[in-house]
């Protein structure tokens, strides 16, 4: 009999890497948009409110969705969330996504997009310093190497847009926001982990996405009425189009289909992705400029995360323990 081929590992892989180039596209886009009538208030609260539609629709959508005869999983749409973890999905907002995105989209309007891209692929390291804290996970001696390269990546690329005279090659208050993004975003995983361990992604996210329109939307609200709407242009809302549909909406998506399949160090990888896509991008277009200290920044973040992500959890070194007492 022929072996029946198994897709899913292809479709995966194939989904994170899409997701992850549709955000490395996301900086150069959003940061051009952002110099041609709108700025990082309105691209955030565009987000927010853009995101929150898109996911209640989907919900919707998959509510009467007809169900597949062969299995028993319930439809996401059709997950019952109870009051409590309602509230507690406020919380997650507030880091997950408010904090996270208001310091990134604001950190880019005033950064390099490559800068911010860099930035970005350092999140497996303050989440791995956050579960230390947090959740108690040993530090080993790689994950240590890891932090430390990682922070010296970190470091150069800030006292490069210190000395920079240009956005183009960086800012440091950009790149101190975008820093502050991935620390809100590493904060989250690490405080909430088992509330969005408990839900799909769509009602993780038709949540999250109600709770933070809930809070930014009254806060933007005066400055988006006295924003100077005719003179952005037509490219600008086009880009802002790519970054509400395909870098909020569609990359989440594209994410939870590849960690369904792929193991989280695999899914780590695929962040590699989007500063490869953001620099190429942005020097072809001229908004950025790739200088060598940002390129040392690049190895080091690389290295230290791919120390970070290849060491051993608690539970890897609980198992290997047990193990071991067994023989």
């Amino acid at each position: 009999m022929e072996k029946k081929y198994n897709s899913r590992p292809l479709i995966a892989h194939l989904s994170m890497f899409g997701a992850c180039a549709i955000w490395g596209l996301m900086a150069p886009l959003g940061k051009d948009a952002m110099t041609h009538g709108l700025d990082g208030l309105t691209m955030v609260s565009m987000r927010v409110a853009g995101g929150m539609l898109l996911f209640w629709i989907a919900s919707l959508i998959l509510r009467f969705r007809r169900p597949k005869t062969n299995t028993q999983e319930p439809t996401p749409a059709k997950e019952h969330v109870p009051m409590r973890d309602r509230l507690k999905f406020c919380g997650a907002a507030l880091f997950g996504l408010v904090f996270n995105q208001c310091c990134y989209t604001i950190g880019l309007s005033l950064t390099s997009p490559i800068n911010a891209s860099i930035v970005t692929t350092s999140m497996p390291i303050f989440a791995m310093i956050l579960a230390a804290l947090i959740l108690k996970e040993p530090i080993t001696g790689k994950k240590a190497l890891g932090v430390l390269m990682g922070c010296s990546g970190a470091l150069i690329l800030i006292l490069t847009s210190a000395a920079a005279t240009t956005d183009k090659v960086g800012d440091i208050r950009g790149d101190l926001l975008c820093l502050g993004a991935q620390f809100s975003f590493a904060l989250y995983l690490s405080l909430f982990n088992p509330l969005i361990r408990r839900y799909s992604v769509f009602a993780i996210n038709r949540w999250m996405f109600l709770w933070a329109t809930i809070i930014v939307i009254p806060l933007t609200m005066p400055h988006l009425l006295s924003l100077q709407w005719s003179a952005v242009t037509v490219a600008a809302w086009w880009e802002a189009a790519y970054v509400v549909v395909l870098g909020t909406f569609v990359g989440y998506i594209l994410t939870m289909i590849g960690q369904r399949t792929l193991r989280p160090t695999v899914v780590s990888t695929y962040n590699y992705v989007q500063p490869i896509v953001s620099v190429s991008v942005s020097i072809a277009t001229g908004i950025g400029i790739f200088q060598w200290s940002q390129a040392l920044a690049v190895i080091l973040v690389f290295i230290g995360v791919w120390q970070v992500t290849k060491s051993k959890s608690r539970r890897d070194m609980e198992r290997e323990k047990g193990l071991k007492d067994q023989h």
